[in-house]
């Protein structure tokens, strides 16, 4: 059987003269969402940047790690979501529950600010940074703002993101991406470029989320006309980098004040932003 959640899927049209990747997420942001007690608004915004950074991510040709980041004066002042070579994902938002209540759009939640995405191949190595300003516009116009910015290529992205209600009346949270680039070649046509884009934004939300359409149909659906080339597929995971050891080793960088400061009802507890875990230690530390 084909995989048809949490993998990516790189694929050309060929004679338009266009490439692209497609992600679908399902029990990987699921997985990400359920350990923290996000309102819906916020849920979804972090799930669309969740499958941005790995339709993202998943250009690396070497171990390292791409990131990407808000900081903003809205309500959600920080989304850090990050894909760790070959297929890590994880991620986390800082909102104020009383300001998004009632919020639904991303400009809402988001407000002023900036995207920054990050490219660390390493300690050894330079990292690269671009970043685009967040105006009261989505993830989407930012990420669109990058490539425009950064590669000079044209692109068009599609996100998406939402809970499917399973049979035990739950909510289980799933998300897609879809991008296509233009490959500059000689005697391209531009209308070519043009009909990739206009079909790509014909799809529906509900199609890139629905489990019973893989995202190799997706592709034909939209496609078939001109024939669409799917490579093999990356599966995706949740992953985290803590541990109680780089937690200890954390804590032991600090000061003995510093350290007594952080002690309540006789132990220094910390809890990973990313995934939840809290480690508890004795304040008289190894």
């Amino acid at each position: 059987m084909l995989m048809t959640d949490d993998l990516v899927l790189a694929f050309e049209v060929k004679p338009l003269g266009v490439r692209g990747r497609i992600v679908r997420l399902g029990s990987v942001v699921d997985d990400i969402l359920r350990r923290h007690d996000y309102p819906p608004a916020v849920s979804a915004l972090l799930a669309e940047a969740v499958a941005l950074t790995a339709l993202l991510g998943a250009a690396l040709k070497f171990e390292g790690k791409f990131i990407l980041q808000t900081k903003t004066d809205g309500p959600v002042d920080m989304i850090v979501a990050d894909f760790l070579s070959p297929f890590g994902l994880r991620g986390y938002a800082r909102f104020d529950k009383e300001k998004v209540a009632g919020l639904t759009t991303q400009a809402e939640l988001l407000g002023q600010g900036y995207l920054a995405m990050t490219v660390d191949q390493g300690q050894e190595m330079e990292r690269y940074q671009g970043i685009v300003a967040l105006d009261g516009s989505d993830l989407t116009v930012a990420a669109l703002a990058y490539f425009a910015q950064s590669e000079q290529i044209p692109t068009t992205i599609r996100l998406a993101a939402g809970p499917l209600i399973t049979r035990g009346g739950n909510p289980s949270w799933r998300a897609g991406a879809i991008m296509v680039q233009h490959l500059p070649r000689e005697g391209g046509a531009h209308d070519d470029w043009e009909k990739a884009r206009i079909l790509l934004e014909t799809v529906e939300a509900h199609e890139m989320l629905d489990p019973t359409l893989g995202p190799e149909s997706l592709l034909y659906r939209l496609y078939h006309e001109d024939g669409v080339t799917v490579y093999p597929g990356t599966p995706l995971q949740r992953h985290c980098t803590c541990s109680r050891a780089s937690v200890l080793e954390m804590l032991q960088g600090f000061s003995a004040e510093d350290r007594a400061d952080m002690v309540e009802n006789s132990r220094i507890g910390v809890t990973c932003e990313f995934c939840s875990t809290r480690y508890d230690f004795d304040p008289a530390l190894p």
